[in-house]
């Protein structure tokens, strides 16, 4: 099923109504994640075209990954319909971990995905079956239902974000997540939806331009995990530079795009934190927008 349909079928469920498919909300979430897959050129990050600044990744990888954790994202539809705390969301969510690294011998494809989409399609869950209004937003009915668990849950010591959190205090994608998702409502789908309007028949354009603008706005920790500070503000002044320059809607954009591209694989740099957002957006903007 097309990205297209897939959006049409969640949008055409009537206000108020209950009904809900966790399989076809979960084949949303994996089919936003190939997108973001399928976009190019995109500083530093795995693409169907390269594999960026990863040495150990590549298209195929993230596809298997994908496949993976699809399962999960349904089960996680269902608990949130179920009115199940964050308690049964994170064992969920640590299955679904488990199940990629098995699948990947051990690479991290989708962590911060299966995390950020995971509670996105939990919150679709609620929301579908009357325990948030139907017209509120996925993040909110986050940030409402397991904003504090979210922020009281566990913290994994070894991880690559949780290191440059301790080292340069940024909040991270769980500070993200228990305040609703600020970025991805603020500068990811603001992006994509202008980017439509200069770029409306390329919707990888689009996808470049909300890439690009997040980099440019979010402290990524896996930029402050690779560059450090002085990697993390190389990359958001050139992505920012790129978006100040007319982004997408420029006969250049993407000879510019791909300039940005290379100077990040030369330092090694990838922002995965901003690749999980886009996705993130790219689900959001397919479930809420047919209900503006």
């Amino acid at each position: 099923m097309t990205a297209a349909a897939l959006s049409q079928s969640v949008s055409a469920r009537p206000h108020g109504e209950t009904w809900f498919d966790g399989g076809t909300i979960a084949a949303l979430a994996m089919r936003s994640l190939e997108l973001e897959l399928e976009t190019w050129p995109k500083p530093g990050l795995v693409s169907h075209i390269d594999n960026g600044s990863h040495d150990d990744m590549d298209a195929a990888l993230f596809r298997t990954s994908a496949r993976t954790i699809a399962p999960y994202f349904a089960a996680l539809v269902d608990s949130g319909a179920a009115g199940q705390g964050m308690g049964r969301l994170r064992v969920i969510g640590l299955e679904a971990e488990a199940a990629m690294m098995n699948a990947t011998a051990g690479i991290n494809t989708h962590r911060g995905a299966v995390f950020g989409l995971g509670l996105l399609c939990a919150a679709y869950g609620a929301r579908a079956a009357g325990l948030a209004g139907p017209v509120t937003s996925l993040g909110t009915v986050v940030a409402s239902l397991w904003g504090r668990s979210i922020l009281d849950g566990p913290i994994l010591l070894h991880s690559h974000g949780a290191r440059a959190r301790r080292r340069y205090g940024s909040g991270g994608a769980r500070m993200e997540a228990a305040q609703g998702f600020p970025n991805l409502y603020q500068i990811g789908l603001p992006a994509l939806r202008r980017a439509a309007l200069a770029a409306p028949n390329d919707e990888e354009a689009q996808r470049v331009e909300a890439c690009f603008a997040l980099i440019a706005s979010v402290e990524d920790t896996n930029l402050l995990h690779r560059g450090g500070s002085g990697g993390l503000r190389f990359a958001q002044h050139a992505a920012r530079q790129f978006i100040l320059s007319g982004g997408v809607g420029t006969s250049d954009w993407r000879q510019r795009a791909r300039a940005v591209h290379d100077s990040f694989v030369a330092r090694r740099l990838s922002p995965g934190g901003s690749a999980d957002l886009l996705a993130m957006s790219l689900f959001v903007k397919a479930c809420e927008d047919g209900a503006r």
